[in-house]
């Protein structure tokens, strides 16, 4: 598929669009006194700086390219420029946000109707998840794991409400019988949950979760920013429960092949947007429909998200076996290749099994100290290499949780720092052996 062509096609559409409006003059205050041909040329040298995100080479954070599709539908929307926050100003692109949110619903198994829209990141999705909930229970805490994101945190700071961390698991899930001596505890609204922590990629049993909301009466908000496409793998029983809990965010820029910001909140019960009712005395005059703005904290947002995100669904629908699942498969597979190659290594440990697409692996050392020392070495001359760099990330382990997988390992130091390698291109999956081989030419 040519990206060229696709974005050819997509400025043919606006401009044929633009004709039907009649010709006008250009300002000539539009025209900039620069060389700008030159000028593009200093841009592209300053943009060469960029690691190569879209190259299997690059293996380290979760960062991708958005796919071509995605990228010639949000140039074509961004040209025309609509703002998603009322239909004045997004007759085309806000019909096309509320049906892609209603296949974000159907995809967790939320009953319809459900509310939801678009944000421009999981950061702010979490943040309207968050408030919501303080608005049902005032004055109550939230508690998350410490393996979640650490925006749960932040925003209860921005919201004047109380978060407790609880303690992970070894393998990176929460601990649920600690997050339900909190509950007991009493003063606990709700609960966030994490099918894929972005750490190590590991689910929380959401299922088993789910009766501290009906013994306790909590609400559960699950956190899918990352992980949350990956149910429509039904690899794991978590994620068929989230339809029973009470809110869900997922970010499109990650696994649904947008670019940034994507991100989306859903809420089970459509009665919580009286939270969001306000007046303004200039917008919401063309139409008696739901604007989006009615339901939303922010107020200008991209229509070129909610653009780029319908096409792309309508390329890549949201089934396991074809579409979005079919590429999600293969993320899936290199993971677990790579895991297999890294378990008959004498160079390198397997932390844990892959629960995603999220690798974690040490090199073999005998003291906590060495395997960090080692890590960051391995980390630095992978981007140093000229001729064949290599992209992996860091990840600071507690030397508790690191113990308690491997026991054998001495234990000099309070944290253990080990190599991690996110997967979340399907082209990985054909460059595992080549991968591999980096890695081993790296740790001689």
């Amino acid at each position: 598929m040519d990206r060229r062509e696709l974005i050819d096609q997509a400025l043919r559409g606006v401009e044929a669009w633009e004709r039907k409006w009649g010709p006008f003059t250009p300002s000539p205050a539009s025209e900039p006194d620069v060389d700008l041909p030159a000028l593009l040329e200093d841009y592209a040298a300053r943009m060469d700086a960029s690691f190569p995100f879209f190259h299997p080479r690059y293996a380290g954070q979760m960062l991708k390219p958005p796919h071509p599709v995605a990228v010639a539908a949000y140039l074509a929307a961004m040209v025309v420029n609509p703002n998603n926050h009322a239909l004045d100003a997004s007759q085309a692109t806000s019909p096309m946000e509320v049906e892609v949110v209603a296949d974000l619903a159907r995809m967790f198994g939320f009953a319809q109707p459900s509310l939801g829209h678009l944000t421009s990141s999981g950061t702010i999705a979490n943040l309207e998840a968050l408030w919501v909930a303080r608005e049902l229970a005032p004055g109550k805490a939230v508690v998350h794991s410490r393996d979640a994101h650490y925006t749960h945190g932040r925003m209860c700071q921005v919201l004047g409400v109380e978060s407790r961390a609880v303690r992970a698991l070894p393998d990176g899930r929460v601990d649920l019988s600690a997050v339900e001596a909190e509950v007991r505890g009493g003063g606990v609204g709700t609960v966030v949950l994490t099918p894929g922590t972005t750490g190590l990629g590991a689910v929380d049993d959401i299922q088993q979760a789910l009766a501290l909301k009906e013994q306790y009466g909590v609400r559960l908000h699950v956190d899918g920013a990352y992980g949350g496409f990956y149910t429509l793998l039904g690899e794991y029983e978590a994620y068929r429960a989230i339809g029973s809990c009470d809110s869900v965010v997922v970010d499109p820029h990650k696994h649904g092949l947008q670019p940034y910001g994507c991100g989306a909140v859903l809420f089970a019960d459509p009665a919580v947007g009286r939270f969001y009712q306000h007046d303004s005395p200039y917008t919401y005059f063309t139409s008696d429909e739901l604007h989006l703005g009615e339901i939303s904290l922010e107020c200008s947002r991209a229509g070129a998200a909610a653009g780029a995100l319908w096409l792309t669904l309508q390329a890549f629908p949201l089934e396991r076996d074809r579409g979005l699942g079919r590429l999600l498969a293969a993320c899936r597979r290199a993971a677990n290749d790579f895991a297999g190659l890294l378990k008959e290594s004498d160079r390198f440990a397997l932390h844990l099994e892959p629960t995603l697409d999220i690798v974690a692996y040490w090199p073999r050392r005998t003291r906590m100290s060495e395997i960090t020392e080692a890590a960051n070495t391995i980390l630095q001359k992978g981007m140093a290499d000229k001729d064949n760099p290599l992209y992996l990330s860091t990840l600071r382990v507690d030397a508790d949780a690191f113990a308690a997988l491997h026991p054998d390992v001495e234990r000099d130091a309070e944290t253990v720092t080990i190599l991690r390698s996110v997967l979340m291109k399907p082209e990985h999956e054909a460059w595992i052996p080549q991968l591999k081989q980096a890695l081993d030419r790296l740790a001689d």
